[in-house]
C-alpha cells in the first residue's frame, strides 16, 4: 500500500476513515473468506486512491467521488476472492439466454419451472441463481436492471456528469426512474419491504433475517428473485 505524501493528503484520509467504515460496514462479504476489517482496509486503499486522483476542476463533490472509489475497491477485491465467479455469471447469463428463448416460442413470459426444465436444473440451482443477482445488485439496483453481467464498476454509473448527458439521455434517466417506479408498485407487499429495508432503511441481510424472522439465505434468494422480477417486469 502506497500512503499520502503530504499533510494535507492525510489529513483528508484521516478526516474520511468514517465514510469508509459506513460503506464497508454496509457491504456484505457473503461467501468470500473476508471480515469487515478485510473489507475496511480495502476502503482505506480505495480512499487513498481517492485522494490521489481527485480533480477538483471536474466539479464533483470529494465524499461522491470517493464512494465509488471506496466501494469499487471493496467490491473489486471481492471479486477477485470469488464472490461472483465467472462461472457464476455465466450462469445467471444461460438463465436470461432461456428465459429469452422461451419467451419467443410461447409469445409470452415462461415461468421459473419452465426455464429450469429449458436448462436441466434444478430449484437449488435456482436459488444459487437468485443469490448471484443479489451478490451482482449489491453494486448498483440500477446497473444490475439494466445490465446482464457482472462488468466493471464505471465512475458514470455513480456520479452524474452534467456535461455529458445530452437532453436524450436525461430523458432515457428519467423514464428509467419511471419504470422502475411503477415495476416496484406491482411488487407484493413483502418484496416491497425486503426492497425498502435494504435500499431505503439499507439493513444488512442479517437485519432483515431478524425482522422479518426468516434466514439470511433466504432473504439473499428472496432478494435476488425480486430484482429478477423487476428485470422482467421492466424489459
Amino acid at each position: 500500500m502506497s500512503y499520502p505524501n503530504s499533510e494535507l493528503d492525510k489529513e483528508m484520509v484521516l478526516q474520511y476513515i468514517p465514510l469508509v467504515k459506513r460503506i464497508a460496514g454496509k457491504i456484505q462479504s457473503g461467501d468470500v473468506n473476508m471480515d469487515k476489517d478485510d473489507l475496511f482496509s480495502m476502503g482505506v486503499i480505495g480512499l487513498i486512491d481517492a485522494v490521489k486522483k481527485f480533480d477538483i476542476e471536474k466539479s464533483v463533490p470529494f465524499e461522491a467521488y470517493a464512494t465509488v472509489r471506496i466501494k469499487g475497491t471493496i467490491i473489486d477485491e471481492m471479486r477477485k476472492s470469488g464472490k461472483v465467479s465467472r462461472d457464476r455469471i455465466a450462469k445467471l447469463n444461460q438463465y436470461y439466454s432461456a428465459k429469452e428463448k422461451l419467451e419467443q416460442q410461447l409469445m409470452s413470459n415462461p415461468d421459473e419451472q419452465k426455464i429450469c426444465d429449458e436448462l436441466g436444473i434444478t430449484e437449488k440451482d435456482l436459488y444459487k441463481l437468485h443469490e448471484t443477482v443479489h451478490d451482482l445488485s449489491s453494486v448498483s439496483l440500477e446497473a444490475m436492471l439494466f445490465q446482464k453481467d457482472g462488468g466493471e464498476i464505471q465512475l458514470s454509473d455513480f456520479i452524474k456528469d452534467e456535461t455529458a448527458d445530452s437532453p436524450e439521455e436525461e430523458f432515457l434517466k428519467k423514464e428509467r426512474k419511471s419504470l422502475l417506479k411503477k415495476a416496484i408498485g406491482k411488487l407484493n407487499d413483502r418484496e416491497q419491504i425486503i426492497l425498502n429495508l435494504y435500499y431505503v432503511e439499507e439493513l444488512t441481510l442479517k437485519e432483515i433475517a431478524y425482522s422479518m424472522g426468516i434466514s439470511v439465505p433466504r432473504v439473499s434468494q428472496l432478494h435476488g428473485k425480486i430484482i429478477l422480477k423487476l428485470r422482467e417486469q421492466m424489459a
